[in-house]
C-alpha cells in the first residue's frame, strides 16, 4: 500500500458538497460522512448516554466530532430500538462505556391480542419524540435541515415484541404480523405529518434504517411479503410529502432483497447507505443511476483493525464507486463503536483525501 503524502486541497464547504451532489452535481471530492453515535461523545468527554437522552449535548458532540475528523453533514439525532418505547414499552439508556446505544427492557407487547389493543401514539408524547423535536429544534436554529425519522416498519415492529416473536409470527400467524406492521406505518405517517406542520417553511430531509429486514434473519420471500409494501408505504407518503433528500440505511446481509429494495419509493435522489456485507458494485448495478449510493467500509475493522485496514478497505469502496451515475459518499457499514481508536475513523477522511477528488 502506497501512501500520498501531499493531497489535493478542497474547494468546497462541507455544505457546498452535499448541496451539489443532492442536486446531482459533482462536487469536488467524494463526501464523507459520520456514522458515528455513541463515539462522538466518547471522544469530546460526555456520557455515551448523552447522544440519545440530551439534544443540546448531542448536537454539539456530533459537531465537534465532524469538525475534529473532516467529516461532511450535520447533526442527526436517532437510535436503533426505535418502536418499543414510543407505543409503551420501557427503554434502558447506555449505563457504561460498555454500552453502545439504548436498548429495550420491555416490550409494549407480546401476543397477537395485546397487539391489537395498541394504540397508534401520540407524537409529541411519544418515547423519544420530546427529545427528538428539542434537536429538530437546535436544527432548525442553526438554518440545518430537520431530518425526519423515517425508520423501517419492520424494524420498528421487531422493536415492538421482539425478532423471535415476529420471526414466528410470520410463519404461524402471519395476519398478527401484518396488523403490528400496519400500526407502526399508521404512526410513521402521523410522525411524518407532524414535522411537516411543526416544521413548515423549514427545509425538512428524512432518514431511517432497516437492520431486522436482512438475509441473516428473514428469506427474501419473506422480505416482498411483510417489509415491500409497509416500508413503500412509508417512503411513498414522504415522496408524496415532497420530503427530500430521503436517507435510507439497508443494514446487515441484504444482497438477495436488493431488487426489493429497489421498488421502494424512495424518490429523487434517495441516499441509499448500506452494511460491508453487501458489494458496492452491485449495488451501482440495481441503484446507482437514480441514488445516491454510499457506504461500505466495515464497522468491525474500524473498531478492531488498524488505521491501515481502515485506509485499504476506504480505497477498495472509493475505486468500485467513485464514479456512480447517481454520485457516491464514503461512510462505515453501520455505527461505529464508540470504543474505536479516533485515528482509524480519521483514515476515512484520509483515503478521502488521496483518492476521492474529482479530476
Amino acid at each position: 500500500m502506497t501512501l500520498q503524502v501531499q493531497p489535493r486541497r478542497e474547494t468546497m464547504t462541507s455544505d457546498e458538497r452535499m448541496s451539489a451532489i443532492a442536486r446531482g452535481d459533482r462536487p469536488d471530492r467524494i463526501p464523507v460522512l459520520s456514522f458515528t453515535g455513541g463515539f462522538c461523545a466518547s471522544i469530546v468527554g460526555y456520557p455515551i448516554r448523552s447522544i440519545y437522552d440530551d439534544p443540546e449535548k448531542s448536537f454539539w458532540a456530533q459537531t465537534w466530532a465532524q469538525e475534529l475528523l473532516g467529516h461532511d453533514g450535520w447533526p442527526t439525532f436517532w437510535y436503533a430500538s426505535y418502536g418499543g418505547w414510543e407505543f409503551g414499552g420501557e427503554i434502558r439508556m447506555p449505563q457504561s462505556e460498555l454500552d453502545q446505544a439504548p436498548v429495550l427492557t420491555r416490550f409494549p407487547a407480546r401476543t397477537p391480542e395485546e397487539v391489537e389493543a395498541l394504540e397508534i401514539p401520540d407524537v409529541e408524547t411519544a418515547g423519544y419524540f420530546p427529545l427528538y423535536t428539542e434537536f429538530a429544534r437546535i436544527q432548525q436554529q442553526f438554518g440545518i435541515p430537520v431530518m425526519v425519522p423515517a425508520w423501517g416498519p419492520f424494524t420498528a415492529a421487531a422493536n415492538m415484541v421482539g425478532v423471535d416473536k415476529l420471526c414466528r409470527w410470520m410463519i404461524k400467524q402471519p395476519e398478527a404480523a401484518h396488523l403490528l406492521l400496519s400500526k407502526v406505518v399508521a404512526f410513521a405517517k402521523r410522525i411524518i405529518d407532524y414535522f411537516l406542520d411543526l416544521f413548515r417553511g423549514h427545509p425538512l430531509s428524512a432518514g431511517g434504517g432497516c437492520a431486522t429486514s436482512s438475509n441473516q434473519l428473514i428469506s427474501p420471500r419473506q422480505f416482498e411479503e411483510f417489509v415491500l409494501p409497509h416500508h413503500s408505504e412509508v417512503y411513498g407518503h414522504l415522496s408524496g410529502k415532497g420530503i427530500k433528500p430521503v436517507f435510507c440505511h439497508i443494514c446487515g446481509e441484504q444482497n438477495q432483497n436488493l431488487p426489493y429494495w429497489a421498488e421502494v419509493p424512495f424518490g429523487e435522489r434517495g441516499i441509499l447507505s448500506f452494511g460491508g456485507e453487501v458489494d458496492l458494485e452491485r449495488v451501482m448495478d440495481i441503484f446507482g443511476d437514480k441514488h445516491i449510493v454510499a457506504g461500505n467500509v466495515e464497522t468491525r475493522v474500524i473498531g478492531e483493525g488498524t488505521w491501515r485496514d481502515v485506509y485499504e478497505q476506504a480505497r477498495v469502496c472509493i475505486e468500485k464507486a467513485k464514479y456512480a451515475p447517481g454520485g457516491y459518499v464514503l461512510m462505515a457499514g453501520c455505527d461505529i463503536p464508540p470504543s474505536s481508536p479516533l485515528y482509524n475513523i480519521y483514515a476515512l477522511k484520509k483515503a478521502v483525501m488521496d483518492f476521492g477528488f474529482y479530476d
